[in-house]
């Protein structure tokens, strides 16, 4: 009975008979990591038309293949796994031609070639990508990108072979780019691009930056067997290699295999490390990585064993999350934007997210199927321990405080009692009734009038004089309140701290255009733009260390789990901080001020919201 080898060689030999085809080199001589020490059957087209021609047979019978560059991004393998590996090193794939600033290149071309080549034909502009180890097609495959720069800056068309062996063609504005990825499909083998780079009055000056990337890149990866980066960042913004380290995983190993202590997403081949060597440390790093910051971590690189790929995909179940958001509150838009970042934000972090738009406080079938809940029902049910309520009595675990906390938290009154028994400093203040409108005897003017359940300033006003009185009462009972909350008003530099697992992030100082911080300063910017300061700069350490501490101090005298933020004031005239409100589900828009101190604390969004459901994820594991 012939082998798979033997009937495709045949094939092949038959189809196309000056087809190079050779089984005699193993995994570790097709691949920079240097692992496998199985031998696959190898076919090298002479041209795209072959390579259609090729694509076509293994469609029609049913023959697993793979395409080859260079070998970088490749896990392979010590078993015999029935496969086509399709390697596009003849001549005909590493071609370039130039027109004025407009170059053709053929896919199986070095990176690093081919801008050097632009470069001495007085074309450049991409030299940061110079350092990308990898030919064409894969950098235009994964979007590549170095310091700001992507391949998508410069691609103008790609062709290539399909899965059904036809011809492939798209251009600007077909072309769809992304971090990491492109519309281009993914069974389509990228045989030619055609790129538009910019003219340089002095191509030895490319060279030079050409060649200071390469000096950076050999500074900054290490020299050795591997695969180049194991795992995809997340995001732009969040590095796995930092993850890993921030994880303290440099070093780690398994057998032969080891993440390199120069950068965490290399890991190296140590001279004898077998292909279970490497999957086993990669999940292992995973797994890790996971119960540490909540991220689940991607691969970057290929494998070509379907059953290691496969037991890499199930070394973490997906899991499920229900996000709520709109409420039936005057914050309800405020709501719906937070969802629009937090719900790509976890998607990128590895999490099947369902988003729920709850109007009423009721337990959605969403919520019962998901492993755990995240909402960003700013204000109403969502703050008031209603909805929290109702997920303990359901046994669904949530991200965020529980019931009592986000009630005292909500109740701004309450609160304010709560600061005066702890000893927490807050500006007096007085409740006036709806049908009681006196002016409160204990203060005077210029005083703060606001709802005692409202948040994102929500019909707040400030009075300077008696004429503004009853103005002020009007707005806040016309939105439903039944009483108003009356505070004296303190004039100084604003802060807000938030609070995340009971830790302190940076203040964040707001400087906004008129005398309050109100709904316009906070989000639609009429009067002018408000400025968001992380660190303070009209603040000392010292005044920052104080803030932090009474944030602390009234995330742990509400009991409040999760997050938190904290607004407060620096008191110009006695330089003492006082209170105003806490928040337990603040804002998660880009202009959102906990999401911004977690930034300046070197945690990314995606992080932040990792992190957050990590703590969720942990509790219900008990």
């Amino acid at each position: 009975m012939s082998t798979f080898a033997e009937d495709v060689t045949r094939d092949l030999k038959c189809l196309l008979p000056s087809l190079r085809i050779f089984s005699n080199t193993s995994w570790k001589n097709l691949t920079t990591m240097k692992i496998g020490s199985s031998s696959p059957i190898v076919c090298e087209p002479e041209s795209d038309i072959e390579l259609a021609q090729i694509v076509k047979y293994c469609n029609e019978e049913a023959v697993q293949y793979m395409v080859l560059g260079c070998g970088s991004n490749i896990l392979g393998t010590d078993k015999d796994v029935p496969r086509l590996v399709i390697r596009l090193k003849n001549d005909n794939f590493h071609k370039l031609k130039q027109s004025h600033v407009h170059v053709n290149t053929t896919s199986g071309l070095f990176l690093y070639d081919f801008l050097a080549r632009c470069a001495k034909a007085g074309l450049g502009g991409a030299a940061p990508l110079a350092g990308i180890p990898g030919s064409i097609g894969g950098a235009i495959r994964m979007n590549a990108s170095a310091k700001g720069v992507s391949v998508s800056d410069f691609v103008e068309s790609v062709c290539g072979v399909d899965s059904q062996g036809e011809i492939w063609t798209a251009s600007v504005p077909e072309l769809k780019w992304g971090y990491r990825h492109s519309s281009i499909p993914e069974d389509l083998i990228i045989t030619a691009a055609i790129w538009k780079l910019n003219p340089v009055d002095d191509p030895n000056n490319e060279l030079r930056l050409i060649q200071k990337e390469l000096v950076w890149r050999r500074k900054n990866t290490p020299v050795g067997r591997s695969a180049g980066c194991v795992f995809r960042n997340p995001d732009s913004t969040v590095s796995s290699g930092k993850i890993i380290d921030k994880c303290g995983l440099k070093g780690f190993s398994f057998g032969g295999a080891a993440v390199s202590e120069m950068h965490a997403n290399y890991f190296m081949n140590q001279g004898n490390a077998t292909e279970e060597d490497m999957l086993s440390l990669m999940i292992d790093v995973r797994r890790k990585v996971f119960a540490d910051t909540g991220i689940i971590l991607e691969p970057e690189i290929a494998f070509v064993n379907p059953e290691s790929h496969f037991r890499f995909k199930e070394s973490i179940q997906t899991p499920k999350l229900a996000l709520l958001k709109g409420g039936s509150s005057s914050e309800r838009e405020i709501s719906l934007k937070s969802a629009s970042y937090v719900a790509p934000a976890l998607a990128k972090a590895g999490y099947s997210v369902e988003e729920i738009d709850l109007r009423e406080p009721v337990i959605a079938d969403g919520m019962r199927r998901a492993d755990i809940v995240f909402s960003v029902l700013h204000g109403g049910f969502g703050e008031n321990g209603s909805i929290q309520r109702l997920m303990e009595q359901s046994g669904i675990e949530f991200i965020g405080t529980g019931t009592e906390a986000s009630s005292l938290c909500m109740d701004k009154v309450r609160s304010k009692e709560m600061m005066l028994q702890r000893g927490i400093p807050t500006p007096p203040f007085a409740v006036i009734d709806r049908n009681s409108r006196k002016f409160p005897t204990n203060l005077w003017m210029p005083l703060i009038v606001k709802p005692p359940d409202e948040g994102s300033t929500v019909g707040i006003s400030l009075v300077e004089s008696l004429s503004d009185w009853e103005p002020a009462l009007e707005k806040v009972f016309s939105i439903g309140s039944k009483t108003a909350l009356v505070e004296k008003y303190i004039q100084g530099v604003e802060l807000t701290v938030g609070v995340i697992g009971g830790k302190p992030l940076p203040p964040v100082e707001i400087i906004y255009p008129g005398k309050m911080y109100d709904y316009d300063a906070k989000y639609t910017h009429l009067s002018g733009e408000t400025k968001y300061i992380c660190p303070p700069t009209s603040i000392t350490e010292s005044d920052s260390l104080r803030a932090q501490d009474i944030a602390v101090k009234f995330y742990n005298a509400i009991g409040a789990r999760d997050m938190l933020r904290v607004d407060m004031i620096l008191s110009k005239l006695d330089s003492k901080l006082y209170v105003l409100e806490g928040n337990s589900i603040p804002g998660f828009t880009d202009s959102s001020l906990l999401p911004k101190a977690a930034m300046a604390a070197g945690t990314s969004f995606v992080e932040l919201c990792a992190k957050l459901a990590n703590y969720a994820f942990s509790r219900r594991k008990k």
